[in-house]
C-alpha cells in the first residue's frame, strides 16, 4: 500500500506546483492588463491563451465587471487557493494514511 501512498503524495505535489504556476500566470496577465503590451508578442499571446478559458468561464457565470474593473483574476486566484488547501491537502493526508 505504500506505493499508492507515494503515488498520491507525488500527485499532490505536482498538482500543487501546477496550481501555483497557473496562479503566477494569472498574476502576470493582470499586470499586463495595466500596460498596453504588444498583442503579437509570443509571451503575451501565450499568457492570454492559457488564462482566457478560465477567466472567460468566470466572466460568463458571474458578472464581475465593476466600473471597468475586471475582478475575474481575483476570483480565479481564490479558486486556486481553495483547491490548493482542500484538494492538495486532502490528497496529502490520504497519502500519509497509506504509508
Amino acid at each position: 500500500m505504500f506505493i499508492l501512498g507515494n503515488f498520491l503524495k507525488a500527485l499532490a505535489i505536482v498538482l500543487d506546483y501546477t496550481l501555483s504556476m497557473f496562479m503566477w500566470i494569472i498574476i502576470a496577465r493582470a499586470v499586463l492588463s495595466w500596460v498596453n503590451p504588444d498583442p503579437y508578442n509570443s509571451i503575451v499571446r501565450f499568457i492570454n491563451n492559457i488564462t482566457e478559458p478560465v477567466l472567460y468561464q468566470i466572466r460568463k457565470k458571474i458578472p464581475v465587471n465593476f466600473g471597468g474593473l475586471d475582478i475575474s483574476p481575483v476570483i480565479a486566484m481564490l479558486g486556486i487557493i481553495f483547491l490548493q488547501n482542500f484538494l492538495v491537502g486532502s490528497l496529502q493526508k490520504l497519502a500519509f494514511s497509506f504509508m
